[in-house]
């Protein structure tokens, strides 16, 4: 009896010291690894348009006639940087061509088949909540009026928060809709949608928030005034 219940006690502190592990790993590596992840896109899209190499999204007034047309967006691949002003000054992550697990390990996803930065149409972006650098961590906190920043090194795109954060299920694939049927909106525009988990560690459900494109300007100009201290 005494050697069963040592053992028992030894396999119980093993599966402990493992949980304890596995724990310490989706809180801290992950997000560690994450971080270093999404500065090096940060990074490599800066080094690109250093070069020259950006290349103009169709913005607000579209392609220039005869003009050449936007880039294609590559799966995986980053293509801009947003900036969210409520969750900090410092708070800036890559946005990613594509919406799996790949790629939400490395910073927002770009939902395939939604519209591109600035154009007419909704350009939905999902990220994690929680674990992979928890990019949307503080989602709740975002409200209407708030400024959601994007830049693709030609164009600074400034949206405005209209609606959210707004709880529903992860079927509900409306929300990505070119006009989302829950947003408020009635007619066709330039809008621009985040979604996350919820609860902070689950995913029954999805926070959204809806926003639309207030004003672009070109990176010449300099910072955009929602990104001014």
């Amino acid at each position: 009896m005494r050697v069963i219940v040592r053992t028992v006690s030894e396999l119980c502190i093993t599966v402990g010291t493992l949980i304890v592990l596995f724990v310490a790993y989706v809180l801290f590596w992950t997000g560690v690894r994450a971080d270093s992840v999404m500065s090096d896109q940060i990074d490599q899209l800066h080094r690109q348009w250093s070069k020259g190499s950006a290349h103009p999204s169709a913005g607000a007034g579209g392609a220039s006639a005869g003009g050449p047309g936007p880039v294609a967006y590559h799966y995986g691949r980053a293509f801009a940087i947003m900036y969210i002003p409520r969750l900090g000054f410092t708070w800036n992550k890559p946005v990613l061509e594509g919406t799996g697990t790949d790629v939400l390990r490395k910073g927002l996803a770009h939902y395939a088949g939604t519209a591109r930065l600035g154009q007419e149409g909704n350009f939905a972006v999902a990220g994690h909540r929680r674990t992979y650098g928890d990019p949307f961590k503080d989602f709740p906190r975002l409200r209407r009026g708030d400024a959601v920043v994007l830049t693709d090194g030609t164009t600074w795109f400034t949206y405005r928060i209209d609606k959210g954060p707004y709880k529903t299920v992860p079927t509900d694939v409306e929300v990505i809709d070119p006009v989302p049927r829950t947003s408020g909106y009635t007619r066709p525009g330039r809008y621009l949608t985040l979604t996350t988990c919820d609860p902070e560690w689950g995913h029954s459900h999805r926070l959204i928030v809806w926003a639309h494109l207030d004003s672009t300007q070109p990176v010449e100009s300099g910072e955009p005034e929602a990104l001014r201290r």
